[in-house]
């Protein structure tokens, strides 16, 4: 028979081994990040067009594996998919921009990049300057070619503009093809269109309308109305301290679908950060319980206006003010040149200490090299920092060459950069959910809705 001492010293070294295994880090298996890639961006999701039968079997497997990993529905929803109701809108066809006694028809030299769908009347200006944005409800501009065109759209939507009408370069001819006849989509029973509808005119026509005088109006004809729906997956991970908070980790699982008979798989977009945000809850479930809850969303309807994180900003499961942080992932598949190798960028990096808490815990983030760009408000995070929470992006490679083309496969994905990616964020975002930081604004730094 053993003694008691043997059996004391036998308990002891079991509970330091199981202490050793639990504090063993995580590592985060390439085989894991790879098999979400090859469903997710596969020919058979069809490209998770947003709104779309594809889009929700996209939603039902992000679903399927929160729960694998032991996640659970979020307080007061019996299941990890919540539904929005939408609108759909397509456009007849027959829009007419019309400033004094010039006018242009859609298909003469007008094309849609973005709208409404609403009669729009008001103030003419020509913008040139990002600095010194006339203030109109119609704004007038001649972008340079190439991606310059987006700062000047800003600066636009900054100073009020209902509509953005920009002379056409090669890019914008190419988005404007793109974006032929496509419907738009509004939330049912959400606040009206609050983004400015972006037009395209030929060189002819816009210098026509540009020299003209008088009051401006957009008439987009009568569009077909139909319902629709997009969907979220939510899960949960709870925390052993409710009055602690909750951590927010984002990303959005919907992408172009088929486009003119093209798939568009959306391998990096945004396929990439589904799987980060799976492969993240598969690790912080697999540790010691957090004090503070972890929610991990997947947002439908991102490419066709945010719309699925604008529905969670106004149904959250939790009231908004319980959230300490937002981090949304979006488009890691890819290394960009221009930042320090194996590093991801941060958007709006400088509005919070949120990113260099996190590079000071192992995160491979450093600031977005591209603020003209303005992608601090073009991702799903920008929904949540307008109620005041610290909500960022991190990414790859933003401008990465593939972007909403055909070629963002598989293939052309970095594997070993996204689970490094991936894995350089498992430990920080362990420190946030154990109250070891709470993220603030920097002065300034919260965007406020103009």
């Amino acid at each position: 028979m053993l003694n008691l001492r043997t059996l004391l010293v036998a308990g002891l070294i079991a509970a330091f081994a199981t202490a050793g295994q639990a504090q063993e880090a995580w590592t985060v298996k390439p085989a894991w990040v790879s098999a979400h890639e090859n469903f997710l961006a596969s020919p058979a999701l069809r490209g998770r067009g947003s709104a779309t039968p594809d889009e929700v079997v996209a939603a039902t497997y992000v679903a399927s594996v929160f729960e694998r990993y032991g996640l659970t529905p979020a307080p007061g929803m019996t299941g990890f998919l919540q539904t929005a109701p939408l609108t759909r809108s397509t456009p007849s066809g027959h829009a007419t921009l019309t400033i004094g006694d010039m006018a242009v028809a859609q298909g003469e030299g007008l094309s849609i990049l973005s709208a409404s769908g609403t009669r729009i009347e008001g103030s003419v200006a020509v913008g040139s300057d990002p600095a010194a944005m006339p203030r109109a409800d119609i704004v007038l501009i001649a972008p340079p070619e190439g991606p310059g065109f987006r700062p000047l759209m800003g600066a636009a939507r900054a100073a009020g503009a209902k509509v953005i009408v920009l002379r056409e370069t090669d890019t914008l001819k190419q988005a404007a093809a793109r974006s032929r006849q496509r419907p738009t989509y509004t939330l049912v029973g959400a606040e009206p269109w609050s983004r400015p509808d972006i037009l395209v005119l030929s060189p002819d026509a816009f210098d026509r309308l540009a020299a003209a005088t008088g009051p401006a109006v957009l008439d987009p004809g009568t569009p077909t109305v139909e319902d629709a729906s997009t969907v979220n997956a939510i899960g949960w991970l709870e925390g052993s301290d409710p009055a602690a908070g909750v951590v927010m980790i984002s990303a959005h699982l919907d992408h172009l679908g088929v486009v003119d008979g093209v798939l568009m798989p959306g391998a990096n977009d945004d396929a990439s950060g589904t799987a980060a945000i799976m492969e993240l809850a598969h690790a912080l479930a697999a540790g010691p319980q957090p004090k503070r809850s972890i929610l991990f969303v997947a947002y439908g309807a991102e490419e066709i206006g945010l719309l699925g994180s604008q529905y969670f900003g106004e149904h959250p499961p939790v009231p908004l003010d319980r959230i300490v942080a937002n981090l949304e992932i979006e488009m890691i598949g890819k290394q960009d040149p221009n930042l320090p190798a194996g590093v991801m960028m941060m958007t709006g990096f400088d509005r919070s200490d949120f990113g260099p808490l996190m590079k000071a815990r192992g995160a491979l983030v450093t600031a977005d090299p591209y603020p003209e760009q303005q992608f601090f408000q073009r991702s799903d995070n920008y929904a949540l920092a307008l109620k005041g929470i610290v909500a960022h992006t991190i990414s790859g490679w933003a401008t990465i060459p593939t972007y909403h083309s055909a070629e963002d496969t598989i293939a052309n994905l970095d594997i070993g950069f996204m689970t490094a990616a991936i894995q350089s964020l498992v430990e920080p975002l362990r420190a946030l959910a154990d109250g070891a930081f709470t993220p603030k604004w920097a002065e300034g730094g919260r965007p406020v809705e103009r």
